[in-house]
């Protein structure tokens, strides 16, 4: 891994602020451009723990069908290696999971590209690619022991404004901010049922012909945002049905805005080059009776399907990570763990390996882009098949939030469980794995469940399903 020249190391400034729940500092930043909150919730555990809040970036790069612009004007060459040229250089304080630098996102067309792949769907004008603010600041958020911080990098006179700005912040916060009545909202699908269970079918087609061993295949759903609709408030309501250990809300400019409750790590870059990615495969309902819901989880753990799903996964992540990774350093430290959320278990394993020397963050997110859980093995051929048998183009679902701090370690997440907010309307997507041992309706049925969380916000808790094409 590739460390910070010392001599070119920034100042950093760590200052203790009172304690609030993040859900009442959001409730007072409507409107707010441009506002990145990595939120952990629900179980208070290792990947959990930390709550990660910035503002006014000073930095801003946004691609658009492949077109990259820095602070709204448009510069040639790759976003990534333009966001590489513009994260500042500084050491962490230990235990401290952020101080400032990069946060974003990478939508899955965006991925396409890193593999050179064409899609025959049109994109959205009103969705970026790939929208990153370098933040010379930020909030941080300790679960765990309930204490936050204002940490950043710059001057002395930099980092008091920055203080100042932050304690008029924290002046107009209200304790146990009560959360707005959302909205109802009708969302159809845009596909029939038939149509997607049609979908599952050929994708298992694919694999008995030996095309591919699994891939995933998708579906969204949409709705109008009605006026006067506030993304921050839908998204402050969905933090609450919905908790996730990554969970996340991005507001990229004034008409766009990812409000994300993804329960999946994607991958993580420590500063001592230890990659990890966290692939999640395989999915049962939570069932409100204990002894009930304990029987899921094993029957979980034990399901063929479900397990050969996982391990294609982790084998295609094993893969991935080896293309960077020093030889004889990849391993897998769990296999088919089952996990518990708010709405379903899911099997779990975690992939490790040792980054080569001379890489950094930049190269593992475009080694690995887009995330295999959400592709398929062989990646390359299951994307193929994904444009060719989805409806429409996936957008920031299936892409990735990242984070890259100035020590060069990130972190980042699978954009699943996650609504999209343009100025028109309101997108809310779901998937499955498709394996040999598929079987059409109840893949129909898992997509729905997964869905139904991200619906039932607006009151709406049917898919929207329609029989007819």
């Amino acid at each position: 891994m590739t460390q910070p020249d010392p001599s070119s190391v920034l100042s950093v400034h760590v200052h203790q602020l009172p304690w609030h729940d993040m859900g009442d500092v959001l409730a007072v930043l409507e409107g707010e451009p441009w506002l990145a909150c990595l939120d952990s919730g629900s179980e208070i555990m290792p990947r959990g723990r930390w709550t990660i809040l910035c503002r006014d970036p000073v930095h801003v790069v946004e691609a658009h069908a492949g077109r990259c612009f820095v602070d709204r004007r448009e510069q040639a060459g790759d976003a990534l290696e333009i966001l590489r040229g513009l994260i500042p250089a500084f050491a962490c304080p230990d235990g401290m999971p952020f101080v400032g630098g990069a946060i974003g996102f990478a939508d899955y067309r965006f991925g396409q590209r890193t593999h050179g792949l064409s899609t025959r769907h049109d994109p959205d004008p009103q969705q970026p690619e790939f929208a990153a603010g370098i933040y010379d600041h930020a909030i941080i958020m300790d679960r765990l022991e309930r204490r936050v911080w204002l940490t950043g990098y710059g001057t002395p006179d930099v980092m008091a404004r920055r203080r100042r700005e932050v304690m008029d912040l924290w002046g107009r916060v209200v304790a146990h901010a009560p959360l707005p009545k959302m909205p109802d909202i009708q969302f159809t699908m845009e596909r029939s049922a038939r149509g997607y269970r049609r979908a599952v079918a050929q994708a298992c087609d694919y694999i008995a012909a030996g095309d591919i061993f699994q891939v995933n295949i998708t579906a969204r759903m949409w709705g109008a945002r009605p006026p006067g609709l506030s993304p921050i408030a839908a998204y402050r309501a969905l933090r609450v049905t919905s908790a996730a250990p990554f969970g996340a809300f991005l507001s990229c400019g004034p008409d766009f805005a990812l409000l994300s409750a993804s329960p999946e790590r994607f991958v993580a870059l420590d500063v001592h080059g230890v990659m990890r990615t966290r692939p999640i495969k395989g999915t049962a309902p939570r069932d409100p009776d204990p002894v009930r819901d304990r029987q899921r989880a094993q029957d979980l753990r034990l399901d063929e399907k479900e397990c050969a799903e996982n391990l294609m996964i982790v084998d295609l992540m094993r893969n991935d990570l080896g293309q960077l990774a020093r030889i004889g350093s990849v391993s897998v430290p769990e296999l088919f763990n089952v996990e518990h959320f708010t709405h379903v278990h899911h099997l779990v394993s975690e992939v490790q390996a040792t980054l080569l020397p001379g890489h950094d963050a930049i190269d593992l997110l475009r080694a690995t882009l887009p995330p295999g859980s959400v592709t398929g093995a062989p990646k390359h051929r299951a994307m193929q098949i994904i444009d060719e048998l989805e409806g429409s183009a996936r957008g920031p679902y299936c892409g990735v939030v990242f984070r890259i701090g100035g020590d060069g370690a990130m972190d980042s997440s699978v954009i699943i469980r996650t609504l999209v907010m343009t100025r028109a309307g309101i997108c809310a997507a779901a998937g499955g794995g498709i394996t040999i041992l598929s079987d059409p309706q109840k893949e129909y049925e898992e997509m729905c469940l997964k869905v139904s969380a991200l619906l039932s916000v607006f009151g709406n808790t049917s898919s929207g399903e329609k029989e007819h094409d």
